[in-house]
């Protein structure tokens, strides 16, 4: 109890002291001058990024009849969820999603782990050539072959036509690799010093040590790799254009804005004819591009919520024993 009434003593009388601190502090007119521009400027530029968003939104839960007018501005008129329905009777929509979102939890848990431990990896002196692999590692970041000797080498690796091509091609990235490299470099070495004395092997400290202090770099390679893989459909257009069933959702969304001036005929084979008829009559081309723009940002705008808590400083503060 004694702990903790001088912890919350020293805490009160530290915020004592910087209350005082900043009550002695004035501010000149140009610093005022300087804040003012200063906090305008970053509140203009907060809403000239969002804004976009926000108009695109609006513009797919407005009443369809407005927005061929262009009279939707700031405020949605004639709520409705028609358009995300109408968007939702599209064929074969659904499976891609279904191949997006599994592409992208698991292209992107390989990804991290893969990240994690060759960075781990390199850090280690003992590695045999480790100096000559780091350095042939960086250089691939600078060579390309092309875009037909990669399809032929993907052809020759059998990654064509199958669900791996979204997966083991980008398990190693070199750019993540020197991420985690230099991240675990600025660890205290002191922490596996001491578990290597206790008897931990390199796969024990890694797991129980360096995984979990490299967490705000792993999030921010996750998050890379998510919006990475969730965004991708060059692969799917070129490694798997003749297995429809493995179009991804941005593959499948590129078609369907292709064809947008003909909807109808998209439809699920089962629909009845009202159903196209009303699809046809109600989203124009611009009302489609919208609502295709809104379903593809919206599930990766909603990973940022999670990972956020990861990004954080200080997180050695203590970790080392004096």
């Amino acid at each position: 109890m004694s702990e903790i009434k001088l912890s919350r003593k020293e805490k009160l009388e530290e915020k004592r002291y910087f209350k005082e601190h900043h009550q002695k502090i004035k501010l000149t007119p140009a610093d005022i001058v300087f804040n003012i521009f200063n906090y305008l400027f970053f509140a203009i530029f907060t809403l000239s990024c969002i804004f976009p968003f926000y108009y695109i939104f609006i513009n797919t839960i407005s009443d369809n009849a407005l927005v061929t007018k262009g009279a939707i501005t700031l405020l949605p008129k004639g709520l409705t969820i028609s358009n995300y329905i109408q968007m939702g009777k599209v064929n074969d929509l659904w499976s891609s999603v279904g191949i997006t979102f599994i592409r992208t939890i698991l292209g992107t848990a390989l990804m991290v782990f893969a990240s994690a431990l060759a960075g781990y990896l390199v850090t280690k002196k003992e590695m045999w050539h480790r100096k000559f692999w780091y350095r042939f590692l960086v250089i691939t970041m600078y060579f390309n072959a092309g875009l037909i000797p990669w399809y032929l080498n993907m052809a020759m690796l059998g990654l064509t036509n199958t669900f791996a091509a979204y997966i083991i091609p980008g398990i190693v990235s070199p750019y993540n690799i020197i991420l985690v490299k230099t991240y675990i470099e600025s660890i205290p070495a002191e922490i596996e010093e001491s578990a290597y004395i206790d008897g931990a092997s390199y796969w024990k400290i890694f797991y129980k040590i360096i995984w979990p202090l490299s967490l705000p770099i792993l999030a921010t390679i996750a998050i890379f790799g998510a919006v990475g893989h969730w965004n991708s459909f060059q692969d799917s257009l070129i490694l798997n254009a003749n297995t429809p069933e493995l179009y991804t959702l941005q593959h499948r969304l590129y078609i369907y804005l292709n064809q947008s001036s003909n909807l109808s005929a998209l439809v699920q084979p089962g629909a009845s004819a009202a159903d196209s008829a009303t699809i046809a009559g109600q989203m124009n081309t611009k009302i489609i591009q919208y609502t295709i723009s809104m379903v593809t940002i919206i599930p990766i705008l909603c990973v940022y919520p999670f990972m956020q808590r990861y990004f954080v400083k200080g997180l050695m503060l203590g970790a080392v024993k004096g």
